[in-house]
């Protein structure tokens, strides 16, 4: 696990993702909130294609869902896929939905395999807002979005949220863990291994 962690850039990625939370939440939440998300995913597990087609990548997600909560990260709970709302006879199915336990709040994630587009955070805030008004209850934090989406313009992203009304972040994924030159100056699990036996012998013997 914390090979892991080191090789995918865990601690870098975590809370990167822009993200509209401090806007939208209270500033306790909104740091706790931020911490949620990351940015980029790295979804290197799924052996997909950059052009799997949205319905692949959210199948992939679920047929490696141990593989999906260890990089969402700790606290994450599935709840369902496709989920369900009828909405005055109007069918609406957001795509992934998660609790974390930690923060006692909703995460509901929208995938899009392509560009960001502002029309996204629209629909994004308006699954929050269904999750938020039918799910919540009075002990829960309030319900957060993530957009994963295959690329995005930051400008773009900074308009779209700023009137979203919605707590959302719009993140990005990769099926890289890391690019080859940093990669291979990584040590590998042996002498990783190695180096922490070593270091916890010698705190041993100091102690």
């Amino acid at each position: 696990m914390l090979l892991n962690q080191i090789k995918n850039r865990t601690l870098e990625r975590t809370g990167a993702a822009p993200s509209n939370f401090s806007a939208e939440l209270a500033p306790a939440d909104s740091d706790l909130a931020r911490q949620i998300a990351k940015d980029p995913y790295v979804f290197d597990f799924l052996n997909l294609t950059e052009d799997a087609a949205e319905h692949d990548l959210e199948q992939a997600l679920m047929d490696r869902i141990v593989d999906t909560l260890r990089e969402l990260g700790t606290g994450f709970a599935f709840v369902g896929r496709q989920v369900h709302f009828d909405v005055a006879g109007d069918d609406f199915y957001l795509d992934l939905l998660f609790f974390h336990i930690e923060q006692l709040r909703y995460v509901v994630v929208e995938l899009k395999t392509g560009k960001f587009q502002p029309e996204h955070a629209g629909k994004l805030g308006f699954y929050v807002s269904l999750v938020d008004d039918r799910l919540r209850r009075d002990a829960h934090a309030p319900t957060v979005g993530i957009l994963i989406c295959g690329d995005r313009n930051d400008h773009t992203v900074r308009y779209a949220l700023g009137r979203s009304g919605s707590p959302m972040a719009v993140s990005t994924y990769t099926y890289d863990s890391l690019p080859p030159a940093e990669k291979n100056a990584l040590p590998d699990a042996d002498e990783l291994t190695s180096a922490l036996g070593w270091y916890g012998g010698t705190l041993e013997q100091d102690d």
